[in-house]
């Protein structure tokens, strides 16, 4: 395998590995927020959550951007526990605020990509040819992004065909059910802070 190939397959699989489910869940989340006629505001706040994570991505792999695994697990959990409530509010509300959402989507991609960076340091180590494993890394997460909302986009679309209350009750089941894995996510991330190194 080539450079590219390692690197964009390890981003991918990354992204869409079952046992990092708290960035499928966010994702998962974002695309829930908008209807299915507001597709161009779906892309600008997967893309503001793109531009977030690989900003903190870039600063923490070249060593500019550093903070204790434990606090950015915490802080990934509590921002994907704010999505769910933001989105549940928005769907009572039946509105949006895009502005709002596409800044706090890129704060949020902040954190998310100093967790992403983790496993791309770890991979690297002492090497000194950055840029191009990091962009590599960063198109296979997009690749993996744009497969889960891919993959809520079309079962959205099967639902809508069921009528709009179908599809809004179930946009109202998964972000609950979704909020509550994280409250408890949130919880043992929160003791995990006390426990000593």
């Amino acid at each position: 395998m080539n450079d590219f190939s390692i690197w964009f397959h390890t981003g991918f699989t990354h992204i869409l590995d079952f046992a990092g489910y708290d960035h499928i869940l966010f994702v998962t989340l974002l695309t829930l927020g908008f209807q299915l006629s507001e597709w161009k505001k779906l892309l600008i706040v997967i893309t503001a959550f793109t531009v977030g994570h690989s900003i903190s991505l870039a600063l923490s792999v070249i060593g500019q951007l550093h903070l204790p695994q434990p606090i950015i697990e915490f802080a990934i959990a509590l921002s994907i526990l704010f999505t769910a409530i933001q989105q549940l509010l928005n769907i009572k509300k039946n509105q949006t605020s895009p502005r709002l959402i596409y800044t706090i989507t890129a704060l949020f991609g902040l954190i998310h990509g100093l967790g992403f960076s983790f496993l791309l340091r770890e991979m690297l180590g002492a090497s000194h040819n950055l840029f191009l494993p990091l962009l590599y890394f960063n198109l296979g997460l997009e690749a993996g992004q744009l497969i889960i909302v891919s993959v809520v986009v079309v079962f959205s679309l099967f639902l809508a065909g069921f009528g709009k209350w179908t599809l809004q009750i179930f946009k109202i089941i998964l972000i609950c059910s979704i909020a509550l894995i994280v409250l408890k996510v949130s919880v043992e991330r929160f003791l995990d802070l006390w426990q000593p190194a």
